[in-house]
């Protein structure tokens, strides 16, 4: 089976997109109307940042399904816009291999994700279009956020398509993999500063908490990138125990050389080889230390936010405290319970709603109440 680029349904999936957010839009148009451009983008802003963070966990329950070469070509499915295009090339792939990786099943589970995608993208490109309308047009360009801004988003998104692109030709590439996933997280954050630009409400603490926040959400970031490399080799189950691993062994054997060979092919180690599992133990164990680290230090901030005595700075440190214990209670169930579905997706869910979190505070640390220019 050879993957390859068609680029013949590319205007059809483009027309679905439209399509896909003309719903949105018509919606947001009536519940905004009669509002000020700012608030309109801001409201655009954050349905697309929503719509955005249902992508990402359906793309999560793409990989976790084992949907992800549902159609082996890109943009479309064996060149059609839709698996029912494709009958009779996706029903001989399965005679071939019932269990995939190509089933009418998982074909429309990569399709759907492929249009919700092309939404998004629609969405930001009007966002794009909007913001710069309105720089361009109003007296009051300075109290805006930078049209520069929605122009990074959609630079960015047009990249994670490529990347989307590439997870499919590359045959789930770990790496390729890997860095679509945390370029879905980068989009968030970036819609997540966008919409705190409009109107902004400082929120006022220490240098050294502003400073905390930054160093804490650079921390989850590296901490979701070894989640991310943890899910695309599938090295969930090679510790099945808690807090020990394999037999209660608390240093079990690792082998890192192979875990942490970035660029090599799904199931391939350094040498060229299968990838060991001592290499997936590797993996594996190195984002539970990760999770360690990353959680002495949120409880750390979290004391910090509450020890200012400012009421919102307490319930910022509820929320973050939140998410942890359901990023604990999620994680460990994909351990004990034999990795199911839900528990995944519940992870996921958790990684991004963190970062959110940490997006928006360290955005309200930073707020002034002049506009901030954003200049690439």
């Amino acid at each position: 089976m050879t993957a390859t680029l068609d680029f013949t349904p590319l205007w059809q999936l483009a027309g679905l997109g439209v399509l896909l957010a003309a719903g949105p839009l018509l919606w947001l148009r009536l519940r905004a109307a009669g509002a000020g451009p700012q608030a309109r983008l801001k409201a655009l802003t954050l349905l697309t940042l929503f719509l955005t963070f249902d992508l990402v966990l359906f793309g999560a329950f793409t990989r976790l399904t084992d949907s992800g070469l549902g159609c082996p070509d890109w943009p479309g499915c064996y060149g059609s816009a839709s698996p029912l295009g494709a009958k009779v090339e996706i029903h001989a792939a399965q005679t071939a291999m019932p269990t995939g990786p190509v089933t009418h099943g998982k074909a429309w589970v990569e399709m759907v994700h492929r249009y919700l995608a092309s939404g998004v993208g629609v969405l930001i490109i009007t966002l794009c279009v909007m913001s710069w309308h309105h720089a361009l047009t109003s007296k009051k360009a300075a109290a805006s956020v930078s049209p520069w801004w929605a122009t990074l988003t959609l630079v960015w998104v047009c990249m994670q398509g490529a990347f989307g692109a590439l997870t499919v030709t590359m045959k789930l590439f770990p790496a390729i993999v890997t860095l679509h996933l945390l370029g879905g997280i980068g989009l968030l954050m970036l819609l997540a500063w966008q919409a705190q630009g409009y109107q902004p409400k400082p929120l006022v603490l220490s240098r050294g908490i502003r400073w905390a926040a930054a160093g804490l959400l650079l921390l989850s970031l590296l901490q979701v990138a070894l989640g991310g490399w943890v899910s695309t080799n599938y090295a969930v189950l090679a510790c099945s125990e808690f807090p020990q691993c394999q037999g209660g062994q608390w240093l079990p054997e690792l082998d890192f050389e192979h875990g942490f060979t970035i660029w090599r092919e799904l199931g391939v180690g350094a040498d060229g080889g299968w990838l060991p599992f001592a290499a997936l133990t590797a993996i594996h164990w190195t984002h539970r230390l990760g999770a360690l680290i990353v959680f002495t230090a949120l409880f750390w901030f979290a004391w910090r936010l509450w020890r200012s005595g400012q009421s919102e700075a307490i319930q910022w440190a509820r929320r973050l405290l939140l998410v942890a214990a359901w990023q604990v209670i999620s994680g460990v169930s994909n351990v004990v319970l034999d990795w199911p579905l839900l528990a995944a997706l519940a992870h996921t869910a958790g990684a991004a709603a963190l970062l959110l979190l940490l997006t928006t505070l360290l955005a309200r640390l930073c707020a002034v109440r002049e506009a901030r220019q954003f200049h690439l």
